[in-house]
């Protein structure tokens, strides 16, 4: 049983990852009941937790029908990746100033685990552990304002990021990214990690592209 403190946001982190990581397709309709029964919860908490992933852009709210999964479109993804690549590039100059060594050791820490996972080809792995030390990049930036906008448009390509990173060479491409990232962390280089987090996220949002065009051209050869 789920702990009844804050219930909703509770069942959001447990639901997300269901979306992120494609268990719930897009287009599909949110399983509210099942859903209630696997985490032992009645529907209101259940409802209020698909109005926060609804706000986040993951579910579709319809009146008396339920809530459906979402899919990444192109054109949110042109809208919020310039957006998130420039919080990205200010998060990581601002922590350079404030990051304190206990908190690069950490960071350091969870590199080392993200290599692992992939050597290992474990991805939902490799990607819970780059979201962690993304997070830990921001929340280092010491501001409030840049957490919470970077928080709400990453949840939206959170899903995409996820599935971009599929691809073979694009996973090798991020780790090499990731590698410049720890050391010019390490290093407080704060112009130097500002610009290879913007390009990281530049290449992101490519691969991301490819892969939605790559899935519209499959379905139009299939349809």
């Amino acid at each position: 049983m789920i702990e009844r403190r804050s219930l909703h946001l509770e069942i959001v982190e447990r639901v997300r990852p269901l979306i992120v990581e494609s268990e719930l397709v897009p287009g599909s309709k949110v399983p509210e009941k099942a859903l209630c029964e696997q985490f032992n919860v009645s529907r209101t908490p259940m409802r209020e937790a698909l109005k926060v992933l609804a706000a986040e852009g993951l579910v579709r709210l319809e009146p008396n029908r339920g809530a459906w999964v979402t899919s990444v479109t192109v054109d949110e993804v042109n809208e919020v990746f310039p957006v998130l690549t420039v919080l990205e590039a200010l998060s990581g100059e601002l922590a350079c100033a404030h990051i304190t060594d206990g908190e690069i050791r950490a960071v350091r820490k969870l590199h080392d685990r993200m290599m692992k996972s992939y050597a290992d080809r474990d991805l939902a792995l490799y990607f819970k552990i780059n979201q962690q030390i993304h997070h830990a990049i921001l929340l280092a930036a010491r501001n409030d304002t840049l957490t919470k906008s970077s928080e709400a448009l990453s949840a939206r390509m959170q899903r995409a990021r996820y599935a971009a990173n599929m691809s073979e060479d694009r996973w090798a491409e991020a780790v090499r990214e990731h590698e410049q990232i720890i050391a010019h962390l390490e290093a407080r280089d704060a112009k130097r990690l500002g610009t290879v987090l913007a390009d990281h996220m530049r290449n992101k949002q490519a691969s991301v592209l490819r892969w939605l065009h790559a899935d519209e051209a499959e379905d139009s050869a299939t349809g």
